[in-house]
């Protein structure tokens, strides 16, 4: 069973040990730089370890300020890869953003040579969009009212 558990004070030291593959290190920040980025944006992030029964395999931040839910940084550590656990983990995630802030649109940003990642988001049903920001080009998942 796949499911996300907020870090806290017994899982923090496991969740910093998290890491992607050598390919992706470009591509993803540390879970250490986006755990204090979640401390200083407090009120507005949200971030998770992802559990797959009981096992610790990835981490995910989440902001979910300015009527502007995002998937900020996602990742499964380089040792549980290729199991299926990114796609799961990743459907979480929107389940969540939608139960929790009745997201109806989702974005999440991707760096522009990063094709991996876009092609991963884009299974999920994600599209690019031309929108840039900090260097980062923005994906969108828009949320059939169904859903919400």
């Amino acid at each position: 069973m796949l499911e996300l558990r907020k870090v806290n004070s017994e899982n923090y030291e496991e969740c910093l040990n998290m890491h992607t593959t050598d390919t992706n290190l470009d591509f993803v920040d540390s879970v250490a730089w986006s755990l204090a980025e979640a401390w200083v944006f407090y009120d507005d992030s949200r971030p998770f370890a992802i559990y797959a029964d009981n096992v610790m395999v990835g981490f995910v931040s989440m902001y979910i300020g300015e009527n502007n839910p995002q998937i900020i940084n996602f990742m499964i550590d380089n040792r549980f890869q290729k199991r299926g656990y990114g796609s799961a983990a990743a459907k979480l995630c929107i389940k969540y953003l939608c139960e929790e802030f009745n997201a109806r649109r989702i974005s999440l940003p991707v760096n522009p040579e990063n094709r991996t990642a876009q092609r991963f988001w884009s299974n999920i049903g994600f599209k690019i969009t031309d929108d840039m920001e900090d260097g980062y080009l923005y994906m969108r998942l828009y949320i059939p009212e169904k859903y919400v």
